[in-house]
């Protein structure tokens, strides 16, 4: 395993050059959720890895101070406010994002909640809530980037799906539908845009320490520390996972490494579905 850290990840061992071989160096690439848990890994490691970076986030505070914190290491990044359910929002971000950095290469759709709640104890509010960022969200943003996508010959998306869109989970009815949707939704579009030169895929976390996840333990109640703990019970690599855990998964599904995986779902989960 190669680290973008190293001083030598360029040229290594038996010769082969890794910048090469990921192809994503001077990629514009779009990260909803960025401010954040796994989008904030994600951004920052695309960054690493030479990418210009956009930072879509609702949160103008935090957006702001991460593409700030980006640019202060010499990377190349700018903030754009969004939120993924509305439509105009959407549309104007793509565009903004196309005029600052001339295209979209990579993108990917991240920003999601979690209400724990059975059917019976969500309200319409609740549903319509996780409905629309996780699932209306990756629809609307991925409407107008393939546009653009098109216009370069092509791009890569990426879709945050989760472990409980690929089975079923207790007291979060409308998390479970959300990421089911992304499932299949990826799968729908990689048929649709494969002639365009759009790969598409979907990555499933498992559980990982992030603001999310410390959120359901607040939702339902638990000490964080015992929550966290108790969601490493019964996973082979017994522990949960690090937002830099699935920010490598997105970088492989974005990168040349890639090129001829579309329509797929990658599980990074420390083999807790297995």
């Amino acid at each position: 395993m190669f680290d973008l850290n190293s001083k030598d990840h360029i040229q290594v061992g038996i010769g082969l050059n890794y910048e090469k071989l990921l192809g994503i160096k001077d990629k514009v690439v779009a990260v909803t959720g960025a401010a954040s848990g796994i989008g904030l890994a994600t951004a920052e490691l695309f960054a690493e890895a030479g990418a210009k970076v956009a930072v879509i986030d609702i949160n103008e505070e935090k957006g702001t101070a991460v593409a700030n914190s980006m640019n202060d290491k010499g990377w190349d990044a700018a903030f754009f406010k969004c939120n993924v359910t509305s439509s105009k929002e959407c549309e104007t971000a793509a565009n903004l994002i196309e005029k600052e950095f001339g295209t979209i290469d990579v993108l990917f759709n991240n920003a999601g909640v979690i209400r724990r709640k059975t059917v019976v104890d969500h309200t319409e509010e609740d549903w319509d809530l996780v409905l629309n960022v996780s699932l209306k969200g990756a629809f609307l943003l991925s409407k107008y980037v393939i546009p653009i996508m098109v216009k370069n010959g092509g791009g890569s998306i990426i879709n945050t799906g989760s472990g409980w869109g690929l089975k079923g989970g207790d007291a979060a009815a409308s998390y479970c539908a959300a990421k089911a949707g992304v499932v299949n939704l990826t799968k729908a579009m990689a048929i649709d845009h494969g002639k365009q030169n759009i790969r598409v895929n979907c990555i499933c976390p498992g559980d990982t320490d992030t603001p999310l996840l410390r959120d359901e333990a607040k939702q339902l109640q638990h000490e964080e520390e015992s929550f966290l703990a108790s969601s490493a019970v019964g996973r082979p690599l017994e522990r949960i996972g690090t937002p830099r855990d699935i920010a490598k998964g997105v970088l492989f599904l974005a990168s040349d490494m890639s090129s001829w995986v579309t329509g797929t779902v990658l599980t990074v989960d420390g083999g807790g579905l297995a």
